[in-house]
């Protein structure tokens, strides 16, 4: 039995065994009286009686314990210029004076604040200080639309909100302030205050008294410095809002204890990152990649983490990740799919990479989307490193699926995040909730319990939680991804469960679609959507980029991609037609907008989300998607 199988069984058969053992890596100032609590199956929570503060975990241990002077956080602005490197000992000190002041405005255990800035230090200072008082902080995208903000404050409720006067996007100065204040105009609560960290790019025009300037706040000896509050493991850490189906955004909570102990084990386990060893996540702090791997996780196991201000491209070029790599020997870098396949279509050879020295580069994890085989081959030959795609949720915290770099290196196969990771007990079930054959498709679900570290309820609204999660499959966690299990029990994620369409009564993965799309040599990124028909019910239909330098027709370069998929997929897949496009619809966190493309080709509207990088993509596209195009 190798590594990864017996302990991924010892996880499954005495999860409560399993699971004190990984707590003994966390310090507690009372240990948890009981490992596993069920009395309120099928919501379960983990550590009960246990008491912590987070904050703690991240910092004061590591300084007590003799690594003061050990880099914590390294701040690299891709946009400015700007590099600042915080040992242990100087952001526990900014952290604690943040919190002296969190105290000093009434904050208390158990409060909220909304956290609403960019990738700047004093983000990740804000996040930690709510940690270390006991607040419970909501952190929304620095950016986001006023409407989609003020929701978020109605549904929290903070005490407090703490924001900056604007953002950097690329040549951008985004202004923070006017949508705060419009975002408040909208909202039926209001924040006692409101802390604004002043960048030099735009400074904010401050209302008084509500709103109170960051910098002198931090000056020493303003505030007595923040000792850590004393929580409960079951207390929430944070809520993370994702799009709720009726509209209205679903708070997703993270409780303390099992928080902790998830995330100082997926370090070890799946990342292989440990004391003063560097990881870069290039994602952002308003998504779950970045609470978990930018804020949390490595500070948790005393590594350095990379706060990056910038984009993959542009910034100023494609070689902006690479120059994070050399400068800061990196070991582990986390980001999206979509940013390597940015970074392809600019830089198809790679050639860019020739003048950075990436020798302390170990693994590329990629996540957040399906990674497509042809964007795994291109990285890892470029690279020379194992890459490693891995699956998870803003609702799971940490991997569902990868392949646990620190218990055992399984052989990758591209196109699977691997395997089911310890703790999560994957089943794909058909709509009568009977587990299928192995490589026949289904609904991918989790056994409950879940481990430690995800969702502990939909904030303010345990049966929300329940009808949404629970009960479609008893016993189970819907994960609301579609997919398989192989014969070796790799987990191959195909996409959402609405992303399968029905093609005159055949059941088809648009994600299988994409993949051989994905690897003709033209193509730098691809989609496809099911659109409605009248004969068939559904057809599938094509968007494809192509990469710089590329010389081929359009006609031409659609037609091979037609008969490719006749080829590989069969008539069956009936993909006839392809539209060549400039660029395909994306959030800020790299995922492509399928379903609003699929609306607007079946003549519907098209809700463009908040999250939306670029609006005029979509307006771009939408007379080639609507009907009759």
């Amino acid at each position: 039995m190798g590594a990864y199988a017996e302990e991924y069984a010892r996880s499954i058969a005495d999860r409560e065994a399993f699971w004190a053992e990984q707590a003994a890596a966390i310090d507690w100032f009372r240990p948890p009286q009981r490992v596993l609590d069920a009395d309120r199956a099928p919501i379960y929570r983990w550590f009960r009686g246990g008491r912590l503060n987070t904050c703690y975990n991240a910092l004061d241990r590591h300084v007590i314990s003799g690594a003061a002077d050990r880099p914590a956080l390294v701040f690299h602005s891709a946009i400015t210029g700007q590099r600042r490197t915080y040992t242990y000992a100087e952001l526990l000190e900014r952290v604690a004076q943040f919190g002296g002041a969190l105290i000093q405005l009434g904050i208390r255990p158990g409060d909220r604040v909304v956290i609403y800035m960019p990738m700047v230090p004093e983000a990740v200072i804000a996040m930690l200080a709510c940690a270390r008082v006991g607040a419970v902080h909501s952190v929304v995208f620095g950016g986001f639309a006023p409407a989609e903000l003020a929701s978020r404050i109605d549904d929290a409720r903070p005490k407090l909100i703490v924001s900056a006067s604007c953002g950097l996007e690329g040549a951008k100065t985004i202004a923070y302030h006017p949508m705060l204040e419009a975002a408040l105009a909208r909202s039926a609560h209001q924040p006692e205050h409101c802390i604004v960290f002043q960048r030099e790019q735009l400074r904010a025009d401050l209302v008084e008294p509500r709103d109170i300037d960051f910098a002198p706040l931090m000056r020493p000896g303003a505030f007595e410095p923040a000792s850590c509050a004393e929580v409960e493991a079951t207390d929430p850490l944070y809520i993370l809002y994702t799009s709720g189906t009726t509209g209205k955004p679903k708070g997703i909570v993270r409780d303390q204890g099992g928080h902790a102990v998830a995330l100082a084990y997926s370090m070890r386990a799946i990342y292989d990152i440990g004391p003063g060893e560097v990881m870069f996540t290039a994602s952002d702090i308003g998504w779950v990649v970045g609470h978990s791997y930018i804020v949390y996780a490595p500070l948790l196991v005393g590594a350095t983490t990379i706060l990056y201000e910038g984009k993959p491209v542009g910034t100023p070029d494609a070689a902006a990740f690479w120059r994070v790599v050399a400068e800061h020997r990196v070991k582990t870098m986390f980001t999206a799919p979509t940013a390597i396949r940015a970074i392809r279509k600019v830089d198809p050879d790679g050639a860019l990479m020739a003048d950075h020295d990436m020798t302390s580069l170990r693994t590329l994890f990629l996540a957040g989307e399906r990674l497509d085989p042809d964007t795994y081959a291109w990285a890892g030959e470029k690279l020379a490193v194992p890459v490693v795609d891995h699956w998870w949720q803003t609702e799971t915290g940490w991997p569902i699926a990868a392949n646990p770099r620190g218990v055992e290196e399984l052989p990758i196969k591209a196109g699977s995040p691997s395997m089911p990771v310890p703790g999560y007990e994957v089943v794909v079930l058909d709509g009568s909730g009977d587990a299928v054959p192995t490589g026949t498709d289904g609904a991918i679900c989790v056994r409950l319990p879940l481990p430690p570290g995800t969702l502990a309820t939909v904030w303010g609204d345990d049966q929300r939680f329940v009808d949404g999660y629970l009960t479609t499959f008893d016993g189970h966690y819907l994960t609301g991804d579609g997919g398989y299990l192989d014969e070796d029990g790799y987990v191959f994620v195909m996409g959402r469960t609405d992303d399968v369409i029905n093609v005159a009564g055949h059941r088809l993965s648009t994600g299988s679609m994409e993949a051989v799309l994905a690897s003709h040599p033209a193509v730098a990124e691809c989609a496809v959507i099911g659109v409605a028909d009248e004969l068939k019910g559904q057809l599938p239909r094509g968007l494809v980029v192509v990469k710089a330098g590329i010389d081929t027709p359009p006609d031409e370069i659609a037609a091979e991609l037609v008969a490719l998929v006749r080829d590989e997929i069969g008539a069956v897949a009936a993909l006839r037609r392809i539209d060549i496009v400039a660029a395909l619809p994306k959030t800020r966190s790299g995922k492509i907008l399928r379903k609003t493309m699929r609306e607007i080709a079946d003549g519907l509207p098209g809700a463009v989300p908040s999250t939306i990088e670029d609006p005029a993509v979509v307006e771009d596209l939408r007379p080639i998607l609507q009907p009759g195009a």
